[in-house]
């Protein structure tokens, strides 16, 4: 009776634990989805973020590098990418890869690959939507800031990716930070510095002018 009495505890235990997992599932989810609404519903954005890298295993701590700045202009999928000396621009249908650097340019048909272990831009909205599970994470106060953090967890247990803490400003509902856990034990921490909406573009930061390259002799593979 003891051994029957002590099982039936166990189990009520498994189904509250269960039932609080299921529940924090779907508050997770209900905050990413209310996220993803609003700043969707933006006609574009143009966003200032830093990056910082860190890998315990390599000897890298974080602090040890300064932080790298890149800014990008969003609008839906469409986006205009300028970091790591590089500009990435891709048009709803081309990704334009231009290294000023080296003076190439390389376009390839489509966006990035999605199984290479990144989030790319025209994806930020919307990748929590397949492939992860979701729990509520810890409310951090940055700069005076509610910040609620939700964990991501890939389901393909061979994805590059082992989670990513999408950090969310609570008063806004806007993403401010993104963290992101690789297999290779690399950290790496995306904040958002500078966040504005519903701009006037007045140029077309989408469009790619072959001819604006070529006078200044980049090599277009």
């Amino acid at each position: 009776m003891k051994k029957l009495i002590n099982s039936c505890f166990i189990c009520i235990g498994i189904l509250i634990h269960f039932q609080g997992v299921a529940q924090e599932s779907a508050e997770a989810k209900l905050l990413l989805d209310e996220v993803s609404t609003k700043m969707s519903s933006y006609a574009n954005m143009q966003i200032i973020f830093s990056a910082t890298f860190s890998n315990e295993e390599a000897g890298i701590s974080e602090g040890d590098e300064p932080p790298l700045f890149g800014e990008i202009q969003l609008q839906k999928e469409k986006y205009n990418l300028n970091y790591l000396d590089s500009n990435f621009i891709f048009d709803g249908k081309k990704l334009y890869i231009i290294n000023h650097e080296e003076k190439e340019v390389s376009i390839n048909e489509g966006d990035f690959d999605e199984e290479d272990g990144f989030i790319y831009p025209s994806k930020l909205l919307t990748f929590y939507k397949t492939g992860y599970t979701y729990s509520m994470g810890k409310i951090k106060t940055i700069k005076e800031n509610k910040i609620q953090f939700v964990t991501l967890t890939p389901i393909d247990s061979d994805s590059e990716i082992v989670d990513v803490q999408l950090g969310i400003d609570l008063k806004t509902k806007h993403i401010y930070q993104l963290i992101q856990l690789g297999s290779n034990n690399a950290k790496t921490i995306f904040t958002i510095t500078t966040f504005k909406s519903n701009q006037d573009l007045l140029k077309n930061p989408f469009h790619f002018d072959k001819e604006i390259y070529l006078k200044n002799k980049y090599s277009i593979d």
